[in-house]
């Protein structure tokens, strides 16, 4: 049953995320910590200044062509031009109501925890509602840029905008790698569950969840989008308390020592799989 269940997740995956996704990165993760209050911020588009959207580092380099996951936060009202990127982006909505879409289409507001893929060279506007309003986005390689309308193109593959309640939530008894005594729930979101693929999900740990998440790929990277977490790499280290927007990078065979006062949810972008128990 279980395999079934992961080869129809797996052609969904395919669908949404298309054969141009890339299956492999090739930076290895190491074992780090970047907290929400150490973030390094500055500006995401630098030339318009201030107003542009803050963008705030947690790997790589997006002004680079290698694999980047930073954080944007956009002041209420905002709204952008109508733009389009050169790569595609994949984003999660951490606080307030974000809308990404053509610039003619209807406001559609997602909220904390929601997903939505934004293909190379669409033309689109995004704008924030929230009274804070902060995204994380994951790219597969850069250097991100924004650039006009009349440089706009197809490369085939189509956005996407999935509000938090239309995610699909499986558990232990759908899944092989999840402890069926740890109450802990996932979500796929792109890319392939085949061995050794590159994929993302959202990982829901419950209130008073005490257990440990290995990594068993040469890349595994995590960011908390809503919750928080207390972290450690072993318990000889003092816990860090990694609160929405920070970040955790594991070395292959490695794992996190994790504990939760309340309800946490997890983005986890990976090259094969781990393992929570």
């Amino acid at each position: 049953m279980k395999k079934n269940i992961l080869f129809a997740l797996a052609l969904i995956a395919g669908i949404f995320t298309n054969a141009q996704t890339p299956t492999t990165d090739n930076i290895k993760s190491v074992n780090e910590v970047v907290t929400a209050d150490t973030v390094e911020w500055g500006w995401l588009n630098p030339l318009r200044g201030d107003k542009s959207p803050a963008a705030g580092k947690l790997w790589g380099d997006r002004t680079k062509n290698e694999p980047a996951g930073f954080l944007v936060k956009f002041n209420k009202g905002f709204s952008s031009p109508a733009h389009i990127h050169n790569i595609t982006y994949r984003g999660v909505v951490i606080k307030g109501l974000l809308h990404n879409d053509d610039e003619q289409a209807e406001k559609q507001w997602l909220p904390a925890g929601s997903y939505w893929q934004q293909p190379a060279g669409e033309a689109h506007i995004t704008a924030a509602d929230g009274e804070e309003n902060i995204a994380f986005l994951d790219i597969q390689e850069g250097p991100y840029l924004v650039q006009p309308t009349d440089e706009a193109f197809d490369n085939g593959e189509r956005p996407i905008n999935v509000d938090k309640t239309n995610l699909v939530w499986l558990n232990a008894k759908d899944i092989e790698w999840v402890s069926e005594k740890s109450n802990v729930e996932t979500a796929f979101l792109w890319g392939s569950h085949e061995k050794n693929q590159l994929r993302a999900t959202l990982l829901k740990l419950p209130a008073g969840f005490k257990g440990k998440i290995k990594n068993l790929s040469p890349n595994f990277r995590a960011v908390v989008i809503s919750g928080g977490i207390s972290h450690q790499f072993s318990k000889k280290e003092d816990k860090k308390e990694l609160t929405s927007g920070s970040y955790f990078g594991v070395e292959e065979d490695s794992k996190s020592i994790i504990t939760t006062d309340q309800e946490a949810l997890i983005y986890i972008r990976s090259n094969g799989d781990f393992k929570v128990k």
